[in-house]
Order: structure tokens, then sequence, then C-alpha cells
């Protein structure tokens, strides 16, 4: 398929789940009400496979997409690349690795592969068997021409050019020596990064809220560490917080936060907590589930220096204040744009230059 039709597969895609999220059908693609059905019980599935993949949790990964595949980013992600785009080149076989602990984290670099014009072929986490090749079905549908160059596997993956592999710092070992040899990306541990100054406002530590507890902290874009002034105000953090305290609901959060208390509690270490997030002084930008580390700073520049010194553990930085460096607004750590690459790597310019 030529790139601007890949484009405008991704458009109807994105008008697809609109639709879908809006509890209603359009004959303008082709689909009928058998398949939007159709996809609402691959969903129900999905959620009962995986304790994570609660409802809202599903739903709010369908909304970011449905808003990424507007068609005026769609055109404005396509013009970055339309030069190299335009230039016929042989069609390569992508190997994907795909991660698994946030619904359809791994579509990302599907779209990237089928823009780059070259053919998929994915490797599922058990965690997220059902979701992405449901929308690809949905997508093959739309476009049937698409069907050809996107394959999944739960197996070893085998006749592949290149190789992009997203997973812990544990696993990215096994890809480094596995996939070594061959062109590659691979993504290991990141989390995020939140600034504040203290006189946020409840709305804005709302904001800062979604960062923290949307997808339960699992995402590599969610907030992990808060860099906070000295005599900072934890309790008016908290309060804001307060309408996110369903996440107790969920057993594996829940057993995540008790855990985790009753080491701190065990071990006499200095912590706050309120009733389901745990905050803890530690200079780590990895916390575990249900926790999240701090550091005091008395100047924004040593915190853009720290910030700088551990880019690679960075996925992204949440702030309000202007003069931190390269910085989400509160609240849009799970709202990247198509051209926000996981680990600063450009996936299409890799996929266009093999």
């Amino acid at each position: 398929m030529k790139y601007t039709e890949t484009g405008k597969l991704f458009i109807e895609t994105g008008r697809f789940l609109t639709d879908y999220l809006n509890g209603e059908y359009s004959k303008n693609s082709g689909l009928n009400q058998a398949d939007f059905e159709w996809f609402e019980s691959r969903i129900n599935l999905a959620v009962s496979l995986n304790s994570w993949f609660t409802d809202s949790n599903v739903e709010f990964a369908l909304y970011s997409w449905k808003e990424a595949l507007l068609e005026e980013n769609i055109n404005k992600w396509v013009e970055i690349y339309k030069p190299q785009l335009e230039n016929s080149r042989n069609q390569k076989t992508i190997g994907v690795v795909m991660a698994g602990n946030i619904p359809m984290v791994g579509f990302h670099d599907l779209i990237c592969v089928l823009l780059s014009g070259n053919k998929f072929l994915g490797k599922l986490s058990s965690d997220d068997k059902i979701l992405i090749p449901a929308l690809t079905e949905i997508m093959s549908k739309i476009n049937p021409g698409i069907k050809k160059n996107i394959q999944f596997s739960y197996e070893q993956l085998k006749g592949f050019n290149a190789v992009i592999a997203t997973g812990s710092n544990n696993t990215a070992r096994y890809f480094e020596y596995y996939f070594g040899k061959y062109p590659n990306i691979i993504r290991k541990n990141r989390n995020g990064v939140g600034v504040l100054s203290g006189s946020e406002s409840p709305g804005e530590y709302a904001q800062l809220g979604k960062d923290i507890f949307t997808y339960f902290g699992l995402g590599c874009r969610n907030v992990s560490k808060l860099f906070v002034p000295s005599q900072f105000d934890f309790d008016k953090m908290f309060k804001s917080f307060e309408a996110y305290s369903d996440v107790a609901v969920n057993h594996k959060y829940l057993n995540n936060y008790d855990y985790n208390k009753s080491i701190y509690l065990v071990n006499k270490e200095d912590h706050f907590d309120n009733g389901f997030l745990l905050l803890k002084e530690d200079v780590s930008f990895v916390s575990p589930i249900s926790v999240v580390f701090f550091e005091f700073y008395n100047d924004i520049d040593e915190v853009n220096q720290k910030i700088n010194a551990n880019k690679n553990s960075i996925q992204c930085v949440v702030s309000n204040i202007e003069d931190v460096q390269n910085a989400f607004n509160l609240g849009e750590s799970q709202h990247p744009l198509l051209w926000d690459y996981a680990d600063g790597i450009d996936t299409v310019d890799f996929l266009l230059n093999l």
C-alpha cells in the first residue's frame, strides 16, 4: 500500500474508534453493526483476561488512540517523512516484540511499520493478546489490502530483517543477545518524572493524579518520581488525589500497596501514606506500584541537571513550571502525539533508513 493510502486507513480507524466510543456506528467505512458488536466482544474478553485491563483503562487507551488518529495529526505526522516515503524501496519484515503492561502499548510500533511500507511481524505479550489483533482486524475490514502486511505470532520470531523490542531491563539483555546482529531498537525500563513548584492549584494536582494513577502507574509514561521544593505541602496534594482512591478497589493494586506499606513499616522507613498511595524520599527514578518517590530541590537548574544526567531512565517529564526543560503539562503524560517517540528514538526514521 502507498503511504497516502495507509494514512487514510489510519484516519478511518480513528473514526471507527470515535463511533465505537460514542456508542454508534457508521457505514461510511464499510463497517456494520455486527463489526462493532464483534469488536466490543473482544474488548470484553481482554478485560476478563487481565485484571489490570479494567473497563476504564481500556476505554482510556481507545480514547487516546482516537485522539492520536485525528486527520490533522495523521497528516502532520506523514508530512514529516513525505520525501522519504515517496522513494520506492524494497519492503522488509520488521519483528516487533510487544509489551503488555498497559492496553495497546504496542500499537504505535505497528502503525510505524505500516506507514514505512514494511511488513509487521509481531510477537504478542500474553498480557495483551486481544486488543491489537482486534483493532487490526477492523483495519483490514476498512481496507483489506493491509492484511497481507500484518502477522502475529505467539512463538519465537523468525524471518525478519530488523527488530523493535520493548521490555524490562532484564529482558533487554536477552534482546540484545538474540537480536544484536540485526538492525534494532531495544527499549528498557523508563518512567515519568513530575516537577512541582508547590504553588499548584487543587486542579493542577488533580491533573498530576492522571499522570500517576492512569493504568495503575504501570506505563513507562506514568509519573513515578517527583521533584518538590523544601517545605512542600504534601497534604494539599494528597487532598486532590482523593478522586483516584478507587485504584485500591483493584485487588492487584491493593496487594502491592499493602506489601510496600508493610515493608516500610517493618523497616521503619519514613514515608507518607494517604490510604492508597505511598510517597517516599528516594533518589531512584523507578518506584514500585503504589509508590511514588520524591526528592527535595532548591533550584530548578539543579532539577534540570539531574533530569539530563538521568535521561536514559526517563520517558517524559511533566510540569507547569516554564523553566523545566521539555516538559508536558501536568495531566498530559498519557497523551503523547504520534511523533513523541518512546525513548526519544524516531521509529519511522529508523524504519525508513534500513
